[in-house]
């Protein structure tokens, strides 16, 4: 820290004790001025507008844990920041989130030490020009030299130095290189390889591996559609407005697969009249197909239109089943314990037949067997919705599945108890980790009176869903995110 920034205690004062004359400049008679003249720092020029706004971003997903997704909209919004250089700044920050481990053992690689010992901003500055360098056509000299400036102004020209030879060592070999010669070879670990690829924990690869089982040979496709930039998907409104209608206002596509879905080919989708005015909600179709098979799952018995949204926040499915309730004559009780949360389902299903409860879905003090269709949307690792969270891969640990999983356990127990004989539960998870789908569903299968219903059909024209009873869709097969279902009845 320099003097100035310190508070000089000299500064501003006499110096005594000393006789000798001095010019009008302060120097002694004889001496050479510019001996006398403090080493100045040189002029840096500070990051340009987008790339310090992917900074800030990595600086607040490394210091305070935020989420990039929301961090990033707000800051571009807040700071004016538009057209192609709210795009340049998307991608930095996104592109470097999502390939942190890979630019990470890069860096350690070139460094010659590992990233622990490099001070975090840093840190942070080495993965935003390692990432242009790597993945992006930006030219090398404005790469490097924008970084280094920025460690200069951060730091001093000693780290900005460090910063310079490091991205230096980078942009001496291309990724492929780099590739080559960190991770580990495919005849030896196969999943390791593509896990490093692919910039994801290796751990979630052979997640995802084990996921597709007999389709393993799919894992390079499923990897490589979690660092592709997911398509903005709609859900028109059941009652209020068609798919098609609502493709003709915003100059979208009609989905493949939910017969309320619409494709946006860009733009902003919370500036759109219909998102706006409650018409449209901004939803992944594989979101929407879920939320649709519970109400086209086949009951024993008459449906008394009550149906439960036991994990409702924050309220996309709730409003989508409630729609369709209210076209039957229905209603939907949406239990969200967390106060924000509960606040988001009650916005997103203004206007529909929905009763929001603020308590734990595992001890609501709801009646037993009182509901016709219940839905468990279970709090999951998100493993499936990768592609949207750019850091997530690098925030979840092994550890976090067996948590979760024992909470998924019981709110499924929770559901299966509020169903009534003959109705059905549809379990779901935005994750297609075997503990927290297949495992979930076969330990209730074993305990409780309920019996697997075949969710392949409640999911068409979707195509190639798995071998069932239950769906697993994927970005790389569907497009949406990896939302696993299964349809469970209670028996009578």
């Amino acid at each position: 820290m320099s003097d100035s920034a310190k508070g000089n205690p000299h500064r501003g004062k006499r110096f005594q004790g000393s006789s000798q004359k001095r010019d009008r400049t302060g120097s002694p008679p004889g001496r050479d001025r510019a001996q006398q003249r403090p080493p100045r720092r040189p002029r840096r020029t500070p990051l340009d507008p987008a790339r310090q706004a992917a900074f800030d971003v990595l600086r607040a997903v490394s210091q305070r844990d935020a989420y990039a997704n929301l961090v990033l909209p707000a800051m571009l919004a807040e700071r004016g920041i538009h057209g192609r250089d709210a795009a340049f700044a998307t991608e930095l920050a996104y592109g470097s989130c999502r390939t942190m481990g890979l630019l990470d053992a890069v860096i350690a690689a070139a460094a010659g030490r590992p990233v622990e010992q490099i001070d975090p901003v840093l840190l942070d500055l080495l993965r935003l020009g390692a990432y242009q360098l790597l993945r992006t056509n930006v030219a090398e000299h404005a790469a490097v030299s924008t970084t280094v400036e920025q460690a200069g102004i951060e730091f001093d020209s000693v780290r900005a130095g460090f910063v310079n030879g490091v991205l230096r060592t980078i942009a001496g070999r291309d990724e492929a290189s780099w590739v080559g010669e960190l991770a580990p070879g495919t005849a030896v670990d196969p999943v390791g390889h593509l896990a490093f690829v692919h910039a994801h924990p290796r751990w979630i690869a052979q997640a995802f591996a084990d996921a597709l089982g007999t389709d393993a040979g799919e894992l390079d496709a499923a990897l490589a559609a979690d660092d592709a930039r997911p398509g903005v998907h709609l859900a028109a409104r059941p009652g209020v407005l068609t798919a098609a209608e609502l493709a003709a206002e915003v100059d979208g596509t009609v989905g493949r697969y939910s017969p309320y879905a619409v494709y946006l080919s860009g733009g902003d989708p919370g500036r759109l009249a219909a998102v706006r005015d409650g018409n449209a909600l901004v939803q992944d179709e594989g979101s929407q197909l879920v939320a649709q098979a519970l109400t086209l799952a086949p009951l024993a018995g008459e449906d008394s239109g009550r149906w439960l949204d036991l994990c409702s926040g924050p309220g996309g499915k709730t409003a989508l089943i409630a729609a369709i309730a209210a076209q039957r004559g229905g209603s939907v009780t949406a239990i969200e314990p967390a106060p924000r949360r509960a606040d988001l389902v009650e916005q997103n299903t203004r206007g529909l037949p929905v009763e929001v409860l603020r308590v734990d879905g595992r001890e609501s003090s709801l009646t037993p067997g009182s509901f016709d269709r219940v839905l468990v949307d279970a709090p999951c690792t998100g493993l499936g919705a990768l592609r949207r969270r750019p850091e997530a891969r690098w925030r979840r640990v092994p550890a976090d599945v067996p948590v979760l999983a024992k909470l998924q356990r019981e709110l499924l127990a929770a559901a299966i108890a509020l169903t009534r004989p003959g109705g059905v539960v549809l379990y779901a998870t935005c994750s297609p980790h075997l503990a927290e789908t297949v495992g979930v569903v076969s330990d209730a299968l074993r305990r409780y009176p309920v019996t697997a219903i075949d969710t392949r059909p409640l999911f068409a024209p979707a195509e190639r869903l798995g071998d069932g009873p239950h769906v697993q869709l994927w970005p790389h097969r569907q497009g949406t995110d990896a939302m696993f279902a299964a349809a469970l009845q209670k028996n009578a």
